[in-house]
């Protein structure tokens, strides 16, 4: 990389220029130098440039040759104006943690201007948060807090399908940076985000494509819909995020998607087999458990959601994947495992058959004392349960034996 300690900028292709007030094309190596002191040099120099490119035939090869030329030439006073050793590797703004980019190669855009992020010769920085991508020159003109700090805090989607206020609730202005917007494009167009309902202008919303939660949970629709940037920032980083109490928010749905009940039946399954788990050293030294890290509610309840969740559902994955965690535990507990077969119950109503488990198919579980019974019997004699009778029986007897302290 060329020193620019004495503000010389040499051209980036490694061709050496003489620059008169009529040429701005390269000459033979060897042939001159081209040294610009300072920026206002590298200005007089691309104005030179874009004369001589109006003088040239059009679409001659050096007409496009003089073109790349200007192109270079802007880049390197851009390079003037932002050089990259003095910027810090870490910026801290409104909630946002930026660090410095070393990537040079990748083309990125920047999420403030809307314009092209030249790594190779400007410096950008990237929010660890929310992955906002802005040049070091936008920083200070960011107005929007990082919306991880809003997941962080205030975890919940909008759930009211594309909540429209119109645009003289918004004073016609753009809902992020206030710019002035209108349906007609005059002074600047206003695109409506499905996810909010807001309008912003093209600087904030560049039609990028979103799941909208809202449109999933109460119309089983996954077409992707055009969002702001920041809703689009936020959607992403909310996407696994189980936040979604489906029976709560539309108990209809399970009526309407079969998927979701056999996923609610091998949750509740997984539930009881926790237990299992917790108490086995051969489970815990395995990490069964571990199978569902990427999804820890699962282990934790069988109400929570995520949309992620959702979307597999959809495309018909999760219903696989959990139906083979599901066999992999219960061979654990019934096959493999003595201290949790040891666990089993036998039917007390009719004494016969294989050991039982709690998350069998063909077992139901008493709600007082948990003990489990083949269904069929226990549906025959569901006014008695044994285990419970049993229990009764023994707390008559403790309480009707003589001296015995009723306090106690």
């Amino acid at each position: 990389m060329p020193n620019y300690s004495r503000r010389q900028a040499y051209l980036p292709w490694g061709e050496t220029f003489k620059w008169s007030s009529d040429c701005c094309l390269p000459t033979q190596p060897g042939q001159g130098l081209f040294l610009a002191s300072d920026v206002q040099q590298l200005r007089q120099a691309i104005e030179e440039c874009k004369q001589v490119i109006l003088e040239l035939p059009e679409q001659s090869e050096k007409q496009k040759d003089a073109v790349v030329r200007l192109i270079h030439l802007r880049l390197k006073l851009q390079e003037l104006k932002d050089p990259n050793e003095e910027e810090p590797n870490i910026r801290v703004l409104l909630e946002h943690r930026f660090y410095k980019e070393k990537s040079k190669s990748v083309k990125q855009t920047c999420d403030k201007c809307n314009t092209i992020i030249w790594g190779l010769i400007q410096t950008w920085y990237t929010c660890t948060g929310c992955y906002y991508r802005c040049h070091s020159k936008c920083l200070n003109l960011i107005s929007k807090p990082c919306v991880s700090s809003k997941v962080s805090h205030q975890a919940e989607y909008e759930l009211n399908i594309c909540p429209e206020t119109g645009l003289d609730s918004q004073d016609y202005r753009c809902a992020e940076c206030r710019a002035p917007i209108s349906l007609r494009g005059v002074p600047s167009e206003a695109r409506q985000c499905d996810y909010t309902g807001q309008y912003y202008c093209s600087h904030c919303h560049w039609n990028d494509l979103a799941v909208i939660p809202a449109r999933v949970v109460h119309n089983w629709d996954f077409e992707p819909r055009k969002v702001s940037r920041c809703s689009m920032r936020y959607l992403a980083l909310m996407v696994s995020r189980p936040v979604l109490r489906l029976r709560e928010i539309n108990p209809l749905l399970f009526n309407y998607v079969e998927e979701l009940v056999e996923i609610r039946k091998l949750r509740q399954d997984i539930l009881l087999m926790k237990p299992y788990f917790i108490t086995c050293k051969e489970a815990m030294e395995a990490r069964l458990l571990l199978q569902l890290q990427d999804r820890q509610h699962f282990v934790e309840n069988d109400e929570m959601y995520s949309i992620q969740d959702l979307l597999e559902v959809h495309m018909g994955r999760l219903s696989c994947s959990l139906t083979e965690i599901h066999t992999l535990f219960a061979k654990h507990i019934k096959l493999d495992c003595e201290r949790c077969q040891a666990k089993g119950f036998v039917c007390e109503l009719c004494k016969e058959g294989d050991v039982l488990f709690p998350f069998d198919s063909h077992t139901s579980v008493c709600n007082d004392c948990s003990a489990v019974f083949h269904r069929d019997c226990y549906y025959d004699n569901s006014t008695t349960c044994p285990k419970c009778a049993r229990l009764t029986l023994r707390k008559q007897s403790l309480f009707q034996e003589p001296g015995l302290d009723m306090d106690a």
